[in-house]
């Protein structure tokens, strides 16, 4: 029978737990309405529990080798063989709405959630496994110190929850960290009220500086003198102390609408 090698250059480490990953399918039944496009399911060990919810599935899979494992092992599978990361994600179910999943590659994980957030009104709901620290940092609130600019701008837009912790040993080969499995939901903002371009600034520029207070972390954004009216509530805070919701307050406040 032909098996696949993990490639350290692709960050694969195989699920070999069956418990593990019947649990993660499971995550998408949250809205059973849906197809399913699974990225990386390399030799489908997550892919036979998603295939089994009589639902369209569609996978991504950048590895040759995993490829042709799955079209000998799954022929009625709809594989796309690519890069997710330079997808249409537009084209894949002509428009309709679809639930994101997979046990994502370390390596490009973050670079999976920031696309997700380019197609956010056709993607609902995104669960699946990624190293633990990112999963941590997507579902930490305010006053965390895993709370940073992946939280705020997945927050934004999705209800987070942090689902199951799984460990090492149920890899092949064994990651060097655990994994978390988290899903998002879209919450009910349909759009921004304050410059969109201007609040990913401001969060970018203060949590580059996360330990300065925002008086000094944000006179970069500044083309010349702060806008902000003295009593502005949070100029002696630390990004990590605002939410959501206050940076919104905050880039209203430096478009001077506020």
């Amino acid at each position: 029978m032909r098996t696949v090698r993990p490639k350290k250059a692709l960050g694969q480490h195989f699920l070999r737990d069956m418990d593990i990953a019947q649990r993660i399918a499971g995550t998408v039944d949250v809205r059973a309405d849906l197809p399913i496009l699974e990225i990386g399911p390399g030799t489908g060990v997550l892919t036979q529990f998603l295939s089994q919810r009589n639902r369209e599935l569609k996978v991504v899979e950048i590895d040759t080798e995993s490829v042709v494992y799955l079209h000998e092992n799954y022929p009625n599978l709809n594989v796309i063989e690519g890069d997710f990361l330079q997808l249409d994600l537009s084209t894949l179910f002509d428009g309709r709405q679809f639930v994101l999943t997979g046990n994502y590659p370390y390596n490009i994980s973050s670079q999976i959630f920031f696309k997700m957030l380019d197609y956010k009104e056709l993607i609902p709901c995104c669960t699946g496994m990624l190293q633990r620290e990112v999963a941590q940092r997507i579902c930490s609130g305010p006053g965390n110190k895993d709370y940073g600019i992946l939280s705020v701008f997945i927050q934004l837009w999705y209800d987070t929850e942090y689902l199951f912790t799984v460990n090492e040993n149920v890899f092949d080969p064994p990651p060097k960290v655990k994994s978390g499995v988290i899903r998002l939901q879209r919450n009910g903002r349909r759009s921004l009220e304050c410059n969109e371009a201007l609040f990913r600034k401001i969060v970018k520029s203060t949590f580059g500086m996360r330990r300065k207070m925002l008086r000094n972390s944000l006179r970069q954004v500044y083309e010349k003198d702060s806008p902000l009216p003295a009593d502005c509530p949070y100029l002696d805070k630390r990004p990590e102390q605002l939410s959501v919701e206050d940076f919104i307050k905050l880039t209203l406040m430096v478009e001077g609408k506020a």
